[in-house]
């Protein structure tokens, strides 16, 4: 049976034939490193985990996952600018955050994780070719700014299915240079607020990447012209995969020939997110359910469905787990290692690969899991033990397609585990409140310096200044 994929492109699922037999090569947009993650965020790694696994499992795939970082960013400077600390250690900080993060919900990690200031020279060389071959300007006003000229791309649109003159301005850079106000910046020209660390030399002036080229030239550099997958969120259709696809193709690129975005996580119907204030950070939620809880719950729904988050979400999901697990041991008693060394050559039934053959359908392979559950129970009942020995097996593969199998080693020591990536995440937070500290009190601006410790100690968290600089701990509470 083919595996069958929507693309986003043609908007039909799809026979997937990859253009390599054997071979994959699948480009994911990773997060822009401005902030924390929050389980919001992290939806789209456990989504195209899952798609990678089942590629490698259940079609013996060799795959190729390149997951970027983008650590330069407008968003970035404005919130260094704002808490005095240097952009590549708010970067840095949260990039820490995100692959503890990402280590805690089991998402394996990718073949390799670019970072965009990390290659620049790719993206000048494929701003030079757009700009020889007529799509791309730089701006008239001397800023060092660098457009791609939409207009001059007639299939310019075709990935989010919208005409050029229902379009908006584009919002990336000052306008004043542009030709037309719905051109992209593939370039940035230093401004004299920026500090001189966010800019690098070009024949167009000192300055740094558009969000849009980063993208392209990472994913031209590792996976070349054309490769298999491009996925990320549904909210990077537009504009960001639409300008990847128009500035690559543009170039003579083939780039992605597969198409795949994941849906949101909902709060109240709304996209979750910081700006509205209805965001949970990986700390609070691994506070209240074990990743592997967290990472069923992602994994649950259709990747192509809104997630809606609600209190009883995580504890649905909690027992959903426990009875997997409580059933596994239940079954397997002392074989338990014997079962998990022997899990490759373990046949996926035929109802669970049908399921994941249909666009991934996760639902119906948990029904096949959950059904398989019943069944091993019942001949546990019956004191059919070896019966359920080959069932408990069954799940154990199927589990594991799905990144969820509560035997694997990965959750071994799931409390600790919990703490272990919660503490990361919280380290990598703690720092960078205590760097603007720092910095506030290297400006004399004692009563900001007094507010970032007064905040910190009001979230639990105890500052100590040493010879060596400020240390954190938790304060204890009271008994």
């Amino acid at each position: 049976m083919s595996l069958r994929l929507f693309d986003t492109a043609t908007r039909e699922v799809r026979d997937f034939v990859p253009l390599t037999p054997g071979r994959v090569g699948m480009y994911i947009c990773g997060l822009t490193t401005q902030g924390a993650p929050h389980i919001g965020h992290l939806r789209f790694a456990v989504a195209f985990d899952v798609l990678r696994r089942w590629l490698e499992r259940g079609h013996g795939y060799d795959v190729t996952l390149i997951r970027n970082v983008t650590d330069i960013d407008d968003k970035i400077l404005v919130k260094a600018a704002a808490t005095g600390t240097p952009w590549y250690v708010i970067s840095y900080t949260n990039e820490r955050a995100t692959t503890a993060a990402l280590d805690a919900l089991g998402v394996l990690p990718a073949t390799y994780e670019p970072r965009a200031t990390g290659h620049v020279p790719e993206m000048v060389q494929l701003m030079d070719t757009l700009v020889d071959k007529g799509h791309a300007y730089a701006a008239a006003d001397g800023s060092g700014d660098v457009y791609f000229d939409v207009k001059s791309w007639p299939a310019y649109g075709e990935l989010s299915r919208q005409a050029l003159d229902d379009m908006a301005p584009a919002e990336d850079a000052d306008p004043r240079g542009k030709r037309d106000p719905r051109d992209f910046a593939l370039w940035k020209g230093r401004k004299a607020s920026e500090p001189t660390t966010a800019s690098w030399p070009t024949p167009y002036g000192a300055g740094r990447p558009g969000w849009h080229l980063e993208c392209s030239a990472m994913a031209r550099k590792y996976l070349g012209d054309t490769f298999d997958i491009h996925g990320g969120g549904i909210d990077l259709r537009f504009p960001h995969h639409e300008n990847e696809q128009a500035q690559s193709r543009a170039a003579g690129l083939g780039f992605a020939n597969y198409w795949l975005h994941n849906a949101w996580v909902t709060v109240r119907g709304e996209k979750m997110g910081k700006s509205l204030g209805n965001a949970l950070e990986m700390d609070r939620v691994f506070a209240v359910a074990r990743p592997l809880a967290v990472r069923y719950y992602l994994t649950a729904a259709h990747y192509r469905s809104m997630i809606e988050y609600h209190e009883g979400s995580l504890a649905e999901a909690s027992a959903a787990v426990d009875r997997i697990e409580g059933f596994l041991r239940r079954a397997l008693g002392s074989r338990t290692q014997e079962a998990l060394a022997g899990l490759d050559a373990v046949s996926i039934p035929a109802d669970f690969r049908a399921a994941m053959d249909d666009d991934l359908g996760v639902s119906g392979a948990l029904a096949v899991v959950h059904e398989a559950i019943r069944d091993g129970n019942v001949a546990l009942d019956e004191d059919e033990r070896d019966q359920a020995y080959e069932v408990a097996r069954s799940v154990l593969a199927m589990t594991q397609v799905l990144g969820v199998n509560p035997l694997d080693p990965h959750w071994s020591d799931a409390g600790a585990h919990a703490d272990t990536g919660a503490e990361e995440a919280l380290d990598a937070l703690v720092q960078v409140q205590l760097q603007a500290r720092q910095a506030a009190r290297l400006a004399r601006d004692f009563a900001a310096a007094d507010t970032i410790r007064d905040q910190l100690q009001a979230a639990g968290i105890q500052i100590e200044d040493t010879p060596t600089g400020p240390r954190w701990s938790r304060r204890r509470r009271e008994t």
